[in-house]
């Protein structure tokens, strides 16, 4: 599956442990990154500062579902369980 533009659930939800340019001690769960755009867009999107665990992630439809809502409620409790 491709990644939906403009969706950003994957920024949102989740944890992120590393540090983020702007984000030295990563970001907890359900805070906005800073790298993220008003139009949802990763500004360091294939970026050398870019954090691995965010490269790494790839769009699927188990997680990403049809529509940005059922993503960011699908990461919300995969983080929930998880973390």
């Amino acid at each position: 599956m491709e990644c939906r533009l403009g969706c950003g659930a994957c920024c949102i939800a989740p944890s992120i442990s590393s540090s983020i340019p702007g984000m030295p001690n990563g970001k907890p769960a359900g805070v906005r990154c800073v790298q993220l755009d008003d139009g949802n867009l990763c500004k360091i999107f294939g970026q050398s500062g870019r954090p691995d665990v965010c490269a790494d992630f790839k769009a699927d439809h188990g997680v990403c579902g049809e529509e940005n809502t059922l993503a960011m409620s699908n990461l919300i409790e995969l983080e929930m369980l998880t973390g």
